[in-house]
């Protein structure tokens, strides 16, 4: 525990991250009521924070000085970039956060506004998850590992527009939503609860900002180890458990090593289930077992999981629009920049990536109409209380890009006519 700095408390700053935002001009204004309660008696101030953390940055380069062959993931990026596979070693913690109870209640709810927060708040948000799902207890995690584990998984997402450690904060926030909103600790076992939230925390580590088309098109290092099979999602799957190989990066550490080979089997099932190429297989699959669903079924529980996570993972127009849209806005910039780069290699564009093709509408329209909406009322059968929370935004959501499109092809004949005439 940190020595005490005077006892006194007092409220942390909400900062933007500026590699993780969208232009401040789309955010909501932060709403000061659910900001986070700095305990300083068990903090350290945010500059030994940077401190330690240039202090793991070094740890890390010389560590990893003699291995830089493993990490040349993508030919695009430096090696620099990809040396995120970091040990981390006599790691104080981060600032302590105490939790409002309005805190406390928000953080459950689909609607969460996770632009509101700071990094050093989201590891805290995260931390709490693990403690109020009982998890802690469950798998005996000593507290600092914790910490050295939330630091270490932080470090090892890029600051890609969307594939970023707020993205990760976004769907670890939305799983932990739906366990609330379903009441999923009455129906399935707490050791496949914290699967799903680990998961969801590590499913896009090291995500380099192309997706597997292009990994595989670019025949990148990733591609090659990867046989072009779900190169990204095996990607962060190796590297969640590069991460727990350290022993005081492990919460898995005092679990039997029965129950490790379990928790194993089912992250790494999870997080290939995120990639969007099996979608339509995972989706019928669940379909058809969800009339007569049975909790008890090895089978239809690992089908029930699947799609928790892949709802989780595009989960952002379940959100108010105001939260939802600066994420679209990120995923297109991201989107923008590989296409820009296939087109430098000769590579094959996808139109719905090709800035001069997209736009808003035309990227949301048929994501909606044909991948959420069905996917998340498929959900709904089983867990009817999702549908006026998830469901119905989802088609509010259709309704505003359809709307937005009608007003945009308008706007675009009023300007034809004006140049007719």
């Amino acid at each position: 525990m940190p020595a005490s700095r005077g006892g006194r408390v007092h409220e942390a700053s909400i900062h933007r991250h500026a590699s993780s935002f969208p232009p401040r001009s789309l955010l909501p204004r932060p709403r000061l009521t659910t900001r986070l309660t700095l305990s300083s008696a068990e903090s350290l101030r945010g500059v030994e924070v940077e401190k330690c953390r240039k202090e793991i940055r070094e740890i890390r380069d010389q560590f990893f000085e003699s291995q830089k062959k493993y990490f040349d993931y993508n030919r695009t990026s430096p090696i620099a970039d990809e040396a995120k596979l970091n040990l981390k070693r006599d790691v104080p913690n981060y600032p302590k956060y105490q939790l409002s109870q309005e805190t406390i209640d928000y953080l459950k709810q689909p609607t969460f506004n996770i632009w509101h927060w700071e990094p050093n708040e989201m590891l805290s948000l995260l931390e709490h998850m693990y403690y109020e799902l009982g998890l802690v207890q469950e798998w005996n995690i000593n507290p600092i590992t914790l910490k050295r584990w939330l630091l270490c998984v932080q470090e090892n997402y890029r600051n890609n527009p969307f594939h970023n450690f707020r993205h990760c904060f976004c769907v670890s926030q939305m799983m932990y939503g739906v366990i609330n909103l379903c009441k999923l600790t009455e129906s399935i076992p707490l050791c496949d609860l914290g699967i799903l939230l680990t998961s969801a925390v590590c499913h896009d580590l090291d995500h380099p900002g192309y997706n597997n088309a292009y990994q595989v098109n670019a025949r990148t290092e990733l591609a090659i180890r990867y046989n072009d099979i779900s190169p990204l999602e095996n990607h962060h799957c190796a590297v969640a458990f590069r991460i727990l190989s350290n022993p005081e990066c492990n919460i898995f550490r005092n679990v039997s090593e029965t129950i490790f080979r379990d928790i194993r089997a089912g992250m790494i099932q999870l997080i290939l289930a995120t990639d969007m190429a099996r979608h339509n297989e995972i989706l019928e699959a669940f379909k058809s077992r969800v009339d007569n669903f049975d909790f008890h079924n090895d089978e239809h529980l690992t089908s029930l999981k699947m799609i928790l996570i892949k709802c989780c993972d595009i989960s952002n127009e379940v959100r108010p629009m105001e939260i939802s849209e600066p994420w679209l806005d990120c995923l297109l910039e991201e989107y923008f920049n590989q296409s820009d780069r296939e087109k430098l290699e000769g590579l094959p564009v996808a139109p719905f990536m090709d800035r001069d093709k997209v736009t808003k509408p035309s990227a949301q329209i048929g994501f909606l109409k044909f991948v959420l909406i069905p996917m998340f009322s498929a959900l709904s059968k089983t867990f009817p209380q999702i549908e006026p929370i998830m469901v119905k935004p989802l088609i509010d959501a259709r309704e505003h890009y359809e709307r937005m499109q009608e007003d945009m092809e308008n706007g675009r004949k009023k300007a034809e006519n004006a140049a007719a005439t």
